[in-house]
């Protein structure tokens, strides 16, 4: 697989796998990466300009930029192609990004956030990088994997992801994910209100999530947790007697580019705060949080949070 270029007809030869020199590497540098707010351009497409060369780190989606060069960067995300991650063996392992530089050898390297554990990336093999053009998908191999990058060196701009070996990935199931608990709460009804209870990998950008929500509150809280995949997990809320459904989901890779909750409680309208808990097949508590319900005003709403 690793040496084809992979289309949903058919398999050809692709573009060798590049080697990047220590002294290219833009990750050898001494400096941190310079973290920065992008411009969106719409509710999931970005524009930035580097000043210069360096590394450049998104703190909305967690892509880092290695740039040898001055450069504006336009970059969104888009639907992963099923026919094409199946035909390779293959399967997302964090959003797809098309992206795009006013100068062509602009990005040198890039460096995709993934979430698995340290345990996870000691198993050879197991992640790469799609690199996906009009005339198919090819696999790039990692120059390094970090605890949370995935860092491939870019042979020309187009569609990059995350893609994980769907053998490997299975033979190892039992190793959790870095997950993130998301919360939202909806609008009050006349008796009640919804809140929406998100279990997603934690290399899914939070605001993509937001946008899709209509008006409903992001509720800034500690999100972190360890999810497995075909796990069965259910909540459980305190005070008890609220509505929660469905009661128990399996946690199963998911992408975009449409984000449903996976849980909704119903809540009198005049609850304040509720204590929320998460727990596995075998009832073992995975995140718990006291969660507190006050409606922020329009002008105070809060905002999903940046990646670090």
């Amino acid at each position: 697989i690793d040496d084809k270029l992979i289309t949903a007809e058919k398999h050809k030869k692709y573009d060798s796998i590049v080697k990047l020199d220590v002294k290219e590497n833009p990750s050898e540098a001494k400096n941190a990466p310079l973290s920065f707010s992008p411009e969106q351009i719409t509710e999931s497409a970005y524009r930035f300009k580097c000043p210069g060369p360096g590394l450049f780190r998104c703190t909305l989606t967690g892509l880092v930029f290695g740039m040898a060069q001055e450069a504006e960067l336009l970059y969104r995300t888009v639907q992963w192609d099923e026919s094409l991650l199946q035909s390779a063996g293959k399967t997302a392992a964090g959003p797809l990004f098309k992206i795009k530089c006013s100068e062509d050898a602009a990005v040198c390297q890039l460096c995709l956030p993934h979430c698995e554990t340290k345990d996870a990336l000691l198993i050879d093999g197991l992640m790469s990088v799609a690199h996906i053009t009009d005339d198919g998908m090819s696999i790039l191999e990692p120059l390094e994997i970090t605890d949370t990058h995935v860092v491939v060196k870019v042979p020309h701009l187009s569609a990059f992801g995350l893609l994980w070996d769907f053998v490997k990935r299975f033979l190892n199931i039992s190793l959790p994910i870095n997950g993130q608990v998301l919360l939202f709460l909806r609008p009050p009804y006349t008796s009640h209100q919804v809140l929406d209870v998100f279990l997603l990998q934690d290399n899914i950008p939070v605001h993509e999530v937001a946008v899709q929500q209509g008006g409903a509150e992001f509720i800034r809280i500690s999100s972190d947790c360890h999810l497995s995949f075909g796990q069965s997990y259910c909540v459980h809320c305190e005070p008890e007697g609220f509505t929660i459904q469905p009661e128990r989901v399996a946690f199963r890779s998911k992408y975009g580019p449409n984000f449903f909750p996976t849980f909704e409680v119903f809540l009198t309208t005049n609850s304040e705060k509720v204590t929320l808990m998460v727990q596995d097949q075998d009832r073992k508590e995975v995140w718990k949080r006291d969660v507190y319900l006050v409606q922020a005003s329009p002008s105070c709403s809060s905002t999903p949070p940046v990646r670090g």
